[in-house]
């Protein structure tokens, strides 16, 4: 089973006066997270960007509720406090250059030393396109095209150098990218950056991920759909000589526990009934996943032996690869699962007991990308 948190997992379902709430742009709260991640043995955590203020709409400017600091930026500061844990930043391919992109996430991989991931966000909003000079909104499916082909461009620039540290030129020319030159940067740890994708089930999105991605983060109920997915990717994925193992399919998914079933339902309710700003917090999650998450994502909700048995349910059954996970307050929301999940599922043989080696894509199981020259 694969673990994974997302941050801000608060960005919306923080609750009022709640002890565990604290800042969302001071590097305390992103450090206490990673560092509970790590604790746990998490394959990853993922940082969310957005280019507007997540309150827009209700008029809410407070930098500390609706704002974000830029992912990556955060992600090398990490790098520093953490050891194993893999980083996961989004970043857009609707406004961004692949040079930018590649060498970002390749700086990334090397300061960390192979523990990047680059969640290639595909879809923008009207609102946030009007920080870029380009402009221009990208309706469906043409930003999926432009995402693919900007992973295409960025896979050619880390395969510019040779993996003996050769430098050589690079070009490009596609649809959207017509670039030539030379890349900044040696084949980093990884190879490749691991590369993730997130859809909510549009053929679009489920073909970028089955051409591009290595990690499917979706918002399926696995429960529900899990096996129509996995047969529907795993007819994409052969169209482009992959195999199904080649990429791993992760939903996302609350955690509410409880000393009894009883007791977590409650919690569950006390947690819808104190959110701030539920509509904000819907259009948030509605940009992040590109959807309504309240309405489609998983929630494990039960004392803690029942968590772990539904998702070693789930996971056996090949539902799912494993999860993210969206705690209701940053930065303590996952302490609770850490310290009373974990332990369970280790016991179960559902979750490792020790990272076995030392990137990104050992956590993954993900065999490191054959040089193409």
């Amino acid at each position: 089973m694969h673990l994974a948190v997302l941050f801000p997992g608060a960005r919306g379902t923080s609750v009022r006066d709640d002890p565990g709430a604290g800042s969302q742009i001071e590097f305390a709260s992103f450090e206490h997270l990673a560092r509970t991640a790590e604790r746990g043995l998490f394959d990853f955590l993922l940082l969310a960007d957005e280019l507007r203020p997540r309150e827009h709409g209700d008029h809410v400017h407070d930098p500390d509720a609706a704002g974000g600091p830029e992912p990556l930026t955060v992600l090398n500061a990490l790098s520093t406090v953490t050891r194993h844990l893999g980083l996961a930043a989004e970043a857009g391919t609707s406004h961004t250059e692949p040079f930018e992109i590649a060498r970002g996430f390749a700086t990334l991989d090397h300061l960390s030393g192979g523990r990047a991931a680059w969640s290639a966000v595909a879809s923008s909003d009207a609102a946030g396109d009007q920080n870029f000079r380009r402009g221009g909104h990208l309706e469906r499916p043409e930003h999926y095209v432009r995402a693919a082909e900007s992973v295409a461009a960025a896979r050619q620039l880390w395969d510019s150098w040779t993996p003996d540290g050769t430098p050589r030129p690079f070009a490009h020319r596609g649809r959207y990218f017509d670039i030539a030159g030379e890349f900044t940067l040696p084949r980093s740890p990884q190879g490749h950056p691991v590369v993730m994708a997130r859809t909510g089930g549009t053929d679009e999105g489920r073909e970028f991920a089955a051409s591009s991605a290595d990690v499917l983060l979706t918002r399926h109920r696995p429960s529900d759909a899990g096996g129509a997915l996995r047969t529907d990717l795993g007819r994409r994925l052969a169209r482009y000589g992959r195999d199904p193992d080649d990429l791993k399919v992760m939903p996302a998914a609350t955690v509410v526990l409880g000393d009894t079933a009883a007791e977590a339902h409650e919690r569950s309710a006390e947690i819808r009934r104190r959110q701030v700003s539920p509509r904000a917090a819907l259009r948030t999650l509605e940009r992040v996943w590109g959807v309504d998450l309240t309405s489609v994502r998983h929630s494990f909700v039960g004392t803690p032996g029942e968590v772990a048995a539904g998702m070693e349910s789930l996971v056996a059954r090949g539902a799912a690869d494993g999860f993210v996970l969206v705690p209701h307050l940053v930065p303590g929301g996952l302490d609770e699962f850490v310290d009373r999940v974990v332990p369970l599922l280790r016991e179960r043989g559902a979750f490792r007991t020790a990272y076995e080696g030392a990137t990104l894509r050992s956590h993954l199981g993900l065999d490191a990308p054959v040089w193409k020259g």
